[in-house]
């Protein structure tokens, strides 16, 4: 379906990342839009593929 493009500590800082957003947005008082920007990264770190790295070219996965 998508190529891998996203690996190993790209992908882990981005589910991290992603995470801790996600986690920080559902504790605040004040909705705000930081859900969306927490799930863009915890989605392509979880696929290893990104949309903007197929855009520029860009693979951090390891190659064989």
């Amino acid at each position: 379906m998508f190529k891998k493009n996203v690996g190993g500590i790209d992908r882990m800082a981005r589910i991290g990342g992603g995470a801790m957003m996600l986690l920080i947005w559902a504790f605040m008082t004040d909705p705000s839009p930081l859900w969306l920007i927490g799930i863009v990264p915890l989605v392509t770190g979880l696929m290893s593929s990104c949309p903007l790295y197929n855009l520029i070219g860009l693979n951090t996965c390891p190659t064989k």
